[in-house]
């Protein structure tokens, strides 16, 4: 934006950080996180702090340094004000799971290894940190943040030190990081959608178990070397001979990969699910009743069944969504979802295609409003950072929003 436009919004941005920042004690961190917000959403090529406090009339290097990477505020308060407030404003359809990557020099900065980076699409030196966003086809923002902290910094007490890693952070998987967020959203009086992600997450049973135990509804990417029964497939079970512990149940049949039930068993229909730039984007999906196999799902059975000699055999039943485009030999995509198979597949579609939306998400907040561009080691640092980048694109979201107000995209 042009200096004149963020001018304009001065008195807007005001409430807005009266309210979202509430919680910092001191009348002048707020004033430097109105500060900070206006050097984001300003035109400039970098948005790290030298350059923007050159931007800005009011801009002070040393004391947006402080104000970021070393002033002790506590960013999960703001980052859940601006949680609900977005969730109220923009009612979302899903909750999008995804991790985003940013490309580092050296090895000080917090939680930065050799990794795979989206961002480069290979192996680079970069910190990674998965995020939850709200979303609907019109508008989203990202509601929590976590950094991700490879193995090697676990055991490296002098690095983590001088990073400013707390104690209690330590290795622990993308997927556990992801429950987590849901987690303290969940205590923040917020409730998911449905829960939408890529394979990446999709593919563990156990985060997916993980979800069906916290009540969550999802719909997410799997891949296409997961195994399952068909539906109509049922256990033996063997007549008890009165000898030993009774033999348990049995498939006969070992499961199939999903290329081979979208094969077997798939009706595929055109289906079209948004609008896109180039007209309505369509494609055909077929829709499976399922029952995934794996030691995992397995294992989650019998304890839902009453134990290892107790339960049926039965393995749960899920839905499966396939996509094959005509012109394509073989299928395309795979989605599990504990939503009946009788749910509209326009429906299922839709979800399963929401991930779009927090692609818009990562232009704006890198292109625009400089996420990656923090210069900092600090975990502190990176936290605020990027609770400062998030406060600015929901300011930015709730003014499109606002049929009052014609703020550009």
């Amino acid at each position: 934006m042009r200096f004149g436009q963020v001018e304009r919004l001065r008195g807007d941005l005001a409430e807005f950080v009266t309210d979202v920042f509430a919680s910092l004690p001191r009348r002048d961190q707020r004033g430097w996180g109105e500060c900070y917000l206006r050097g984001l959403m300003l035109d400039g090529r970098r948005k790290s702090i030298q350059p923007m406090a050159k931007r800005l009339p009011d801009g002070n290097m040393q004391a947006l340094q402080q104000f970021v990477n070393q002033s002790p505020w506590d960013w999960l308060p703001v980052r859940r004000r601006i949680a609900e407030r977005l969730c109220e404003a923009i009612h979302p359809a899903v909750w999008v799971i995804d991790d985003v990557a940013f490309p580092k020099c050296g090895k000080a900065s917090a939680g930065v290894a050799r990794q795979y980076c989206g961002a480069l699409g290979k192996r680079a030196n970069c910190q990674t940190a998965v995020s939850v966003h709200a979303a609907t086809d019109s508008a989203s923002c990202p509601l929590e943040w976590q950094l991700f902290l490879p193995e090697e910094w676990t055991a490296d007490p002098v690095r983590r030190r001088a990073a400013g890693v707390p104690a209690e952070a330590a290795y622990a998987p993308k997927s556990h990081l992801a429950l987590t967020m849901l987690d303290r959203l969940a205590g923040w009086g917020l409730a998911a959608p449905v829960v939408v992600a890529d394979c990446g997450y999709g593919r563990s049973v156990g985060f997916r178990l993980a979800l069906e135990e916290r009540g969550l509804t999802y719909a997410v990417a799997v891949e296409a070397k997961e195994v399952a029964h068909p539906e109509h497939v049922r256990p033996h079970r063997p007549a008890y001979s009165g000898l030993g512990p009774p033999t348990l149940p049995r498939y006969r049949t070992p499961p199939a990969t999903l290329p081979e039930l979208a094969v077997a068993y798939g009706q595929f229909a055109e289906v079209s699910w948004r609008q896109g730039s180039k007209g309505a984007m369509r494609s055909r999906f077929a829709v499976l009743e399922i029952r995934p196999a794996g030691k995992q799902s397995l294992r989650q059975a019998q304890e839902a069944g009453g134990g290892h000699y107790a339960w049926d055999g039965v393995l749960p039943l899920r839905t499966l969504l396939v996509e094959q485009p005509e012109q394509e030999p073989e299928p395309t995509g795979y989605w599990i979802t504990n939503l009946p198979a009788t749910t509209p597949v326009t429906h299922l579609v839709h979800l399963a295609k929401m991930r779009w939306r927090i692609e818009h998400d990562y232009r704006e907040l890198k292109h625009g409003l400089g996420l990656d561009h923090f210069e900092g080691r600090s975990w502190r640092g990176w936290h605020h950072h990027v609770t400062l980048v998030t406060a600015a694109q929901a300011f930015l979201t709730l003014q499109r929003l606002d049929p009052k107000v014609r703020t550009p995209a």
